[in-house]
């Protein structure tokens, strides 16, 4: 970690992405997200599947335009035009969740790792470089591989492929979407240790989305846990998953081997639909504390149901955005 004076490489400022839903409905996929990744950490980005991870995943990585707000990489707004997207994606790579669906059955591996060089026009070395990707990898000797096909390969041996393919570029930050959910357990700690050894040998930022805070706690530096469009807590990992302090994070956190809760929480119903984001704390409908009567001994269960609460600032200061949490905090140090 750092002494709180890096300057982030890639940033989200008061972002917000809205589709038109069926029926002209409007979904707030992401509802106003302020998020830094600092150079050479990892960063997870989790949540429950619909709550707008992968969506913000796909706005750092301009695949997806925001409705407002900027993303900024080395402190310079992201722009829109075709020559701009392509020198950001050169320096900002995609490791997608699925390598079979990522891999070309056509292509053999030397293709679809050299495939964003000649995308980017970088014909100087071709060779040397695929090779270097695939030993960074942990494809070695990579010659071996260079004439396979995905089918030849194995699902951790494929998914080495797709990152290798992101390391070519020589980028300097790695956005991961779910990178081993496809994978058998017996190889899920090999890609991550892999995600750790780059970060640790080449300085390279990630951003890891998961649904899965097990993985979050073994890989990540920080967490951001997202639900309903906007991020509720963020801080360090060692922080957030100890001592959770929103009711969404308690309850994904109590389910974990060893947690700090002592008590799994059963969630009710399922996370409201983005194009009906209820009124007041987001997560309300589905709070246990809020069920159980803490909120309203604490006096602020009113506010939950009509209060919307400030929305995160980022940095990496731990933050938490609930009611009930901001009071007991004021309380103590009252």
């Amino acid at each position: 970690m750092t002494d709180g004076t890096t300057k982030p490489i890639l940033s989200a400022t008061d972002l917000a992405v809205r589709f038109t839903a069926p029926g002209g409905r409007i979904a707030r996929a992401v509802d106003g997200v302020n998020l830094d990744l600092l150079p050479g950490e990892i960063l997870a980005l989790a949540g429950e599947s619909g709550c707008g991870k992968t969506t913000l995943a796909r706005t750092l990585l301009g695949l997806e335009h925001p409705t407002s707000g900027t993303v900024s990489f080395q402190g310079t707004p992201l722009a829109y035009s075709t020559k701009t997207l392509k020198a950001y994606r050169s320096q900002v790579q995609l490791v997608l969740q699925d390598p079979t669906g990522a891999l070309n059955p056509r292509h053999t591996v030397y293709d679809a790792v050299a495939e964003g060089l000649r995308i980017h026009g970088i014909d100087d070395n071709e060779h040397d470089r695929v090779a270097e990707a695939l030993s960074r990898a942990g494809l070695r000797p990579p010659e071996r591989f260079f004439l396979s096909y995905p089918h030849e390969l194995s699902g951790g041996q494929r998914q080495r492929v797709v990152i290798a393919g992101a390391l070519v570029l020589h980028p300097q930050v790695i956005i991961a979407d779910e990178p081993v959910a496809s994978l058998d357990a017996s190889v899920r700690g090999e890609i991550l240790a892999l995600l750790m050894r780059l970060r640790d040998e080449l300085g390279l930022a990630a951003v890891v989305v998961t649904h899965d805070l097990g993985l979050a706690w073994n890989i990540a530096d920080r967490i951001a846990v997202m639900y309903l469009g906007r991020i509720v807590e963020q801080g360090s990992v060692d922080h957030v998953l100890t001592d959770p302090q929103h009711p969404y994070t308690r309850a994904l956190v109590s389910v974990l081997p060893h947690s700090p809760i002592p008590e799994p929480v059963v969630l009710a119903g399922e996370p409201p639909d983005a194009t009906d984001v209820p009124a007041g704390c987001r997560f309300h409908p589905r709070c246990q504390v809020l069920a159980s009567g803490a909120a309203a001994a604490e006096g602020v269960d009113g506010h939950c149901r009509t209060d919307d609460l400030p929305i995160l600032t980022g940095g990496e200061q731990t933050q938490v955005a609930c009611h009930y949490a901001t009071s007991r905090a004021q309380a103590v140090t009252s």
